[in-house]
């Protein structure tokens, strides 16, 4: 039980965090649901409480979606993230844990580089974009430091990136939970323990 309230309190203030950039909320619940529950387990979960800060930030922002960047990113996004989720689930466990420390690690110099290079992109490379950030959107807990360079250099900002990033990432995360759940991966208990988060 102390688990889940430690996991609760961490869920509300990555969620305010998060909130008020457009991301970094599974950044912050990583280790603890990869402690808690192991790293197969962590990434179904954060996939609905992914899902549901999504569905907030685009309730939140529902008049400022950019539609045809949301379509661009989507349509390549979509189908990768539900290979990414499928690949995981063939992955040895600790292939799983390396996986994430690299990436977690390997954010930061590639996040930097983005920003120093401030990049212009058109449609065409968001659904490239799209393509490669979901597959690893389906593998790893989040890829929120990739997704939010791609949608500010396409000349997103404010309520018109926190939107559209949000509801192109609902749909990878969708698509994420239906194949988690299709593929038996994600049980009841942890959709309650990713409604908790």
């Amino acid at each position: 039980m102390t688990a889940y309230v430690i996991i609760l309190i961490a869920g509300l203030i990555a969620g305010t965090i998060s909130g008020v950039i457009g991301t970094g909320s599974s950044i912050i619940l990583l280790p603890i649901l990869v402690l808690q529950f192991g790293p197969k387990q962590a990434v179904p979960i954060m996939a609905i409480a992914a899902l549901m800060a999504n569905v907030a930030r685009v309730m939140a922002w529902w008049r400022d979606v950019d539609w045809r960047a949301c379509a661009a990113y989507s349509i390549t996004g979509v189908p990768a993230a539900a290979l990414g989720a499928r690949t995981l689930l063939v992955l040895p466990s600790r292939f799983v844990d390396a996986a994430l420390g690299a990436f977690f690690l390997l954010m930061i110099p590639a996040r930097r580089w983005l920003e120093n290079h401030a990049f212009r992109i058109r449609l065409w490379h968001l659904a490239l974009a799209g393509a490669v950030i979901g597959f690893l959107t389906g593998i790893v807990i989040s890829t929120g430091p990739l997704s939010v360079p791609a949608f500010t250099a396409y000349g997103l900002m404010k309520g018109p990136f926190l939107s559209t990033e949000a509801m192109s990432s609902l749909a990878l995360y969708v698509t994420k939970v239906a194949t988690f759940r299709g593929l038996g991966a994600l049980p009841l208990p942890a959709i309650v323990s990713g409604l908790i988060v």
